[in-house]
């Protein structure tokens, strides 16, 4: 049985799985629940995340701009300054964002009543 579907076509067999393709993975939410509402060089965004590595961060931000996600502007000036900020369709992941950041905060109080040693250190 032949397909008419060209080779390299990536195929999704739930919506999801399109949505965890451009945003899935431990650090593309927390980069962008950081641009969410502010630009930020990626300094600050090395400083808010402290885990990441500059070379994961780095590769990060190539990715999601290359999804359209976030804009990266250049500004000309020695040294050299550059900016991330949400684009208009990355703003569009809003609400599923802020859900993702309720549920977070939901379940680290499940873990605290059920005994677990877990912190939230929100802004």
């Amino acid at each position: 049985m032949q397909s008419n579907t060209p080779p390299d076509t990536r195929i999704y067999n739930i919506g999801v799985e399109a949505t965890m393709d451009v945003i899935g993975g431990k650090w593309k939410p927390i980069i962008l629940c950081n641009l969410r509402h502010q630009k930020m060089r990626t300094s600050e965004l090395k400083r808010a995340i402290p885990d990441i590595t500059q070379k994961m961060l780095t590769q990060q931000l190539r990715e999601l701009e290359v999804d359209g996600i976030i804009l990266r502007k250049v500004y000309n000036q020695v040294p050299p300054k550059v900016e991330y900020c949400l684009s208009d369709y990355g703003n569009s992941l809003g609400d599923l964002l802020d859900l993702l950041c309720s549920w977070g905060e939901k379940h680290v109080e499940v873990l605290q009543q059920n005994g677990r040693s877990v912190e939230l250190r929100c802004n």
